[in-house]
């Protein structure tokens, strides 16, 4: 199987949209189905019933129940079948940490085991540390941790100072520092520890907790996840043998980064979850709550927030199953014989580790405001911890700096893009040289206004269109971290229109009427939400990096591309609005 025929990372900024396949949550298999029942049914009756105890917190009863996720087979999803694993799709894997979402604190936990905890021993571990730890691990018999951060260095990994020295026998490193924020830290049986060997060479090890020297710090008291172990661990002079280096000396960043482009979709599916919940809170509550003599649903500013809440969930969602699709198409081409099929499985991952970025950003977001909107819903009760929204609205905002800062995910989407283009991978220089001469010909081709979806499909064309034509404007300005962060919003705002715009025309073909007419109102709701947004980072990218002589004519190039001439706006919120009220949960 080749891959010549799938579409590269970042290629859908040069690409017409038009005719464009993509995954969506309407093509799961029955299987996938099933599991995903599997794990809501686990936690409605394990893990919502005992939550508030273990928010206490209640490390025993958390440990427990993580164990009895274990026994579910949750624990398998990404384990290779050679070590008792079930090697599902990154489609299941997304769903199920979905379904875990909304529940917050355990959601992070098991994350932290299935995840960051074990990747990086399915990917870069030898046969025999497989063998030594994972099945301890898919069983929940031990339960790990992943120790990158340190007090001095979070969002500049490299910076570590934590160090390996290999001792004068040759049959250990000698390993000292500090690693902070440790999710699973008070509980957890085995760390991936990063530190630099000769206080030069970063490199990862498999730390036992019943090393001599390892220790671990008092629990943060945190504003939210409240159910989670988060404290320091401590390094003095733990003797790690020399067989339990993990990977090559001096390629832990490669482990480190790889392993967090799967880390990054994994949180969007779990925060995505959590919105979900949060969304259904605050539509059933909108329906019982009365004021005026009146259920709050009827009153239009409630109308207004559900459905802008709704159309970001659908957006999310959308782009959640795209990327998770991608990435197993592109896995599906390897050949799983040879000794480096986990190299050339990241490989494959990386190529679209800028959409892993973009997912962060966009879900994490997304979860912070319809959290937000959730709990104004609530009035002063979403204010009191008998509603659940008060945990979630608390428990999202770490979701934003987890899995690097949403700053730093919103820089690294441009530095992708450049990249790329500049190794030759993407056509991207030569397609802004094109925008701009086409441009200035006033030659343009738009879609059909007509066709399904036409004016928001000629929406995305301008947008496209727009970010080509800034990017040539910027020159070396696009250096800027503050033009980065413009740029990184605009590809953001694009792909979530697109993938949004995609999927409601396939799922439209086969759609009863009904169904056609709620995707109509969510995609006009969403390209009116996504003009707003991305206007407002081009005008900011423009007043940054345009020359100031060329700055009016820009701006009102900006506007001109950014037209969205929305009818029956007002409409298609009432219809979202009256869905949501109706199912008192996210209808899609």
């Amino acid at each position: 199987m080749s891959t010549e025929n799938l579409p590269k990372g970042g290629v859908f900024l040069l690409s017409e949209a038009v005719g464009t396949s993509l995954f969506t949550p309407e093509d799961f298999t029955s299987e996938q189905r099933q599991i995903a029942e599997t794990t809501e049914a686990f936690v409605n009756n394990e893990i919502f019933p005992d939550l508030e105890r273990m928010e206490e917190p209640d490390f025993i009863l958390l440990v427990e129940k993580l164990r009895c996720c274990a026994d579910l087979g949750l624990f398998l999803v990404d384990i290779p079948e050679e070590f008792g694993g079930l090697d599902l799709d990154k489609v299941t894997s997304m769903l199920v940490a979905e379904k875990l979402g909304p529940t917050g604190s355990f959601a992070i936990t098991s994350s932290g085991q299935t995840g960051i905890g074990s990747l990086p021993l399915v990917y870069y571990g030898t046969a025999e540390q497989k063998q030594k730890y994972l099945e301890k691990l898919t069983t929940g018999e031990w339960i790990t941790a992943y120790c990158l951060t340190e007090p001095d260095c979070g969002s500049d990994p490299l910076s570590a100072r934590t160090t390996a020295i290999l001792a004068e026998d040759g049959s250990c490193y000698l390993l000292n520092g500090v690693k902070q924020f440790i999710t699973n830290a008070a509980f957890a049986d085995l760390f991936t520890v990063f530190a630099k060997i000769d206080g030069q060479h970063f490199s990862a090890f498999l730390v036992e907790r019943g090393m001599d020297g390892l220790s671990i710090g008092n629990e943060e008291k945190k504003m939210g996840l409240k159910g989670t172990s988060t404290a320091q661990v401590v390094l003095e002079n733990v003797r790690v043998p020399v067989e339990n280096l993990l990977g090559e000396a001096g390629k832990g960043h490669k482990i480190a980064f790889n392993v967090l482009n799967v880390g990054r979709l994994k949180l969007s599916a779990t925060v995505t979850g959590a919105a979900k919940a949060a969304f259904a809170e605050a539509a059933n509550y909108a329906v019982e709550r009365k004021q005026f003599g009146q259920a709050l649903a009827s009153f239009g500013a409630i109308r207004e927030k559900l459905a802008d809440m709704l159309s970001d969930l659908f957006a999310a969602e959308s782009l959640l199953y795209r990327i998770s699709g991608l990435l197993d198409e592109r896995i599906a081409t390897l050949d799983r014989a040879g000794d480096d099929y986990y190299e050339r499985y990241q490989k494959a991952i990386e190529e679209y580790a800028g959409e892993c970025a973009i997912a962060k950003v966009f879900c994490s977001n997304t979860l912070a405001y319809v959290a937000d909107e959730a709990l104004q819903i609530h009035g002063g009760y979403g204010y009191i911890r008998d509603y659940p929204v008060e945990r979630i609205y608390r428990d999202e905002r770490v979701n934003r700096i987890f899995e690097g800062t949403n700053e730093i995910n919103r820089l690294l989407i441009p530095t992708l893009l450049f990249r790329r283009a500049d190794s030759g991978a993407l056509d991207l220089w030569d397609q802004v040289k094109a925008a701009q001469e086409k441009f200035h010909s006033n030659d343009t081709e738009v879609p059909d206004d007509n066709a399904l979806f036409g004016p928001e499909f000629l929406l995305l064309v301008k947008q496209k269109k727009l970010f080509l034509l800034l990017l040539g404007s910027l020159g070396e300005n696009r250096s800027h971290q503050e033009i980065l962060l413009a740029l990184g919003d605009m590809v953001i705002g694009i792909f979530a229109l697109e993938s949004s715009l995609l999927r409601a025309a396939k799922v439209s073909s086969s759609a009863s009427e009904r169904q056609r007419k709620l995707l109509q109102a969510v995609v006009k709701v969403t390209a009116f939400k996504s003009t707003d947004r991305f206007q407002s980072a081009a005008m900011r990218c423009a007043a940054y990096g345009v020359q100031e002589t060329d700055l009016v004519a820009q701006q009102k190039t900006i506007s001109s591309l950014c037209a969205y001439p929305v009818i029956g706006l007002l409409e298609a919120k009432q219809k979202l609005a009256r869905i949501a009220t109706e199912s008192g949960s996210y209808p899609f």
